[in-house]
């Protein structure tokens, strides 16, 4: 057992545990059998707008039939949001039900470090002290300790500037990676870490499958994207790496997984998809199955690879108790703008903004959740929900009990999964945030933003146009989103009590450590 996960796992002995539900505390006592406990499974989407899910965009020009029958066996939420509005954060936040700013706000580069923290409990170590077997497949972005004989000694020229990369050479392959998904409670990895990131090879737990050996040639050997750009940064690839196959080879890897799986042993699947996340990349069988470009073909794949997945589940004979949750880790990315103008396909929905913002649409997310005989098929909640949720929810859904001080900003969402009675709202606020420089603060209907703009992802003002969207002036923003989801009316300056006492908890929970109030109780 490495030192990590010691430091992390000690906390779970400590006699004051908390609740597994904040206010909504689950009255369970003493441990679930293993043949009762539901197998989880979440499927994480990146890059994917809120109007990418057909089912809730009536004038979407992508077909997502696999997604869209997964809402009508589950429940979807229509005010579901991420952490952050990129990718690491979110990534973390979901992971440890910890906003991804009580550590960092930007993401891990290539060869960065991990984004954890020792002190950090995550998702799967709490799910493996209820006998869980634990697996993550795919897209990890939250950062390896990796092990380097010298400075990066590439260089290459983006854009106007200079940059200094990593060539195989510099760094020490000998030894097993460490710091990566072994290291957080998964007992099984495979992916590629990040698609458009280096090294460009298959990792299978800590280990490579082949050596990135080569300097990356991908954009040299001839390769197309069908929109957009590579997004790829330099360093270290295997030979003959072609990015075409990372999502088939994933979507094969889960679906192995899944049929190795027993039903009397309960598993836990984090799939993270690069998906439709740049480079836009769908295979040659789904050309021209959208009316959105290779951005709404790439999509189609990625509702057919989800589709796989639940596919497999049911074959197996699982699926009836299975949770399946569905998301993605922020909204879209920038060439949105331009498919919408093109192609009439709004991958935002009616939200405004995209990946980057504190805009409504660079963390209004998909998010749905099956689970059969618990969740009742078709249903839609309102509720405002936060991927930091899903620690706590799924910690009570198996009565795992939390260490104290694990998982500070989640809150369990079982009274709405089981439609049981609560107050609402249940989240007190929720705090939405990507950069240090704008804060969001959402209460009820209200949305406090505490700067001029929530953009950083810059509008075209062919877009502008389009939408009919004016700049706002002053220090900051307060919308009823009751009436303005789409963020047009800025009653800031009619509401000074209420933006006081919005900041003021704004800043309680950015100085307390956490968001949510537990009652300690004694361990069992």
């Amino acid at each position: 057992m490495n030192k990590i996960f010691k430091r992390s796992a000690a906390c779970f002995f400590m006699v004051l545990i908390t609740s597994c539900g904040g206010n909504q505390q689950s009255k369970k006592e003493g441990a679930m059998q293993k043949e009762d406990l539901p197998n989880i499974v979440i499927i994480y989407a990146d890059d994917m707008g809120y109007g990418d899910l057909n089912c809730q965009n009536p004038d979407s020009k992508i077909p997502t039939p696999n997604l869209d029958q997964l809402a009508s066996e589950g429940m979807r939420f229509t005010d579901a949001h991420s952490s952050s509005g990129i990718c690491s954060p979110s990534r973390f936040a979901l992971l440890t039900g910890t906003y991804h700013w009580r550590n960092q706000h930007g993401i891990v580069n290539s060869f960065g470090k991990p984004f954890f923290k020792d002190s950090d409990v995550t998702l799967p170590q709490v799910l493996q002290k209820s006998g869980y077997t634990t697996a993550c497949i795919g897209k990890w972005h939250l950062g390896w300790d990796w092990k380097f004989k010298n400075e990066p000694s590439g260089k290459t020229v983006q854009g106007e500037r200079e940059v200094n990369y990593y060539l195989p050479e510099d760094i020490d392959w000998s030894a097993p990676i460490s710091g990566g998904p072994l290291d957080r409670g998964f007992d099984y990895y495979f992916g590629d870490g990040t698609i458009n990131f280096p090294p460009y090879a298959w990792i299978e737990n800590d280990k490579f499958v082949e050596l990135p050996t080569k300097d990356q040639d991908i954009v040299k050997r001839g390769f197309e994207t069908k929109e957009g750009n590579w997004e790829f940064r330099p360093g270290p690839m295997v030979e003959g790496w072609d990015p075409y196959k990372v999502l088939p080879t994933l979507t094969q890897k889960a679906v192995e997984y899944v049929n190795r799986q027993e039903k009397d042993k309960p598993f836990f699947l984090y799939f993270a998809l690069p998906s439709p996340h740049a480079p836009i990349i769908p295979n040659d069988e789904f050309i021209g199955t959208s009316e959105a470009g290779g951005y709404g073909d790439f999509m189609v794949q990625t509702d057919w690879v989800a589709g796989q997945v639940l596919k497999a589940l049911k074959e197996r004979g699982l699926d009836k108790n299975t949770i399946v949750i569905f998301s993605a880790d922020n909204g879209p990315e920038k060439y949105a703008f331009k498919r919408a103008e093109k192609y009439g396909h709004y991958s935002m929905g009616d939200f405004r903004g995209l990946k980057r913002d504190v805009w409504e649409g660079g963390h209004h997310v998909p998010f749905i959740v099956k689970w059969p005989g618990k969740v009742s098929a078709g249903s839609v909640s309102k509720e405002v929900v936060s991927q930091v949720d899903i620690m706590a929810t799924l910690a009570a859904a198996t009565n795992t009990p939390l260490a104290e001080g694990a998982a500070p900003d989640s809150y369990n969402l079982l009274p709405i999964f089981k439609g049981e009675k609560y107050t609402s709202p249940l989240r007190e606020a929720t705090v939405h945030n990507t950069f240090e420089k704008a804060w969001g603060l959402r209460q009820g209907k209200w949305l406090y933003i505490n700067a001029p703009s929530g953009e950083h992802t810059k509008m075209p003002d062919s877009f502008k146009k389009l939408r009919n969207y004016t700049d706002f002036e002053g220090d900051g923003l307060l919308f009823d989103l009751e009436k303005d989801p789409e963020q047009r009316i800025n009653l800031f300056a009619q509401h000074p009590e209420k933006i006081d006492k919005m900041d003021q908890l704004l800043q309680k929970y950015r100085e307390q450590g956490y968001s949510v109030e537990r009652t300690p109780v004694t361990a069992k």
